[in-house]
């Protein structure tokens, strides 16, 4: 597996981020909420992933860009644990929750254990 973060990978077209919101499901480890839909979607990836740090909670453009390139950075990493168990197509977006910029290493080991919440959450649902 390649850790690269393409163009193909990234969530962009309005349609699909409209119908996530809209019925998406969504599991939360601060500071990360990720709402997620299985869509059948036409990229070759198994994700399409999309990334929110809202202006409500980090008032600087400066800040929220910063943030957003850590987290698709932290996702680039460890995208890996989404992919190894995954059967069908989703939709990914990762809307950033706190205040406060977050270091690198919390920030992984946040989304560790939200990849390991969503694949409980999945395998709880196809029960």
């Amino acid at each position: 597996m390649s850790y690269t973060l393409g163009k193909e990978e990234k969530l962009k077209s309005k349609i699909l981020i409209e119908q996530l919101f809209a019925e998406g499901n969504h599991v939360k480890s601060f500071p990360f909420r990720l709402i997620y839909l299985p869509i059948d979607h036409k990229g070759e990836f198994p994700l399409k992933t999309g990334f929110s740090v809202p202006k409500r909670n980090v008032k600087l453009a400066v800040n929220r860009n910063r943030i957003k390139r850590l987290l698709r950075e932290v996702y680039r990493k460890n995208k890996h644990l989404f992919y190894e168990k995954l059967e069908e197509k989703y939709v990914f977006m990762f809307i950033y929750m706190s205040r406060e910029e977050m270091k690198y290493e919390d920030l992984e080991l946040s989304l560790k254990k939200l990849s390991n919440k969503f694949l409980i959450k999945i395998n709880e649902d196809e029960n």
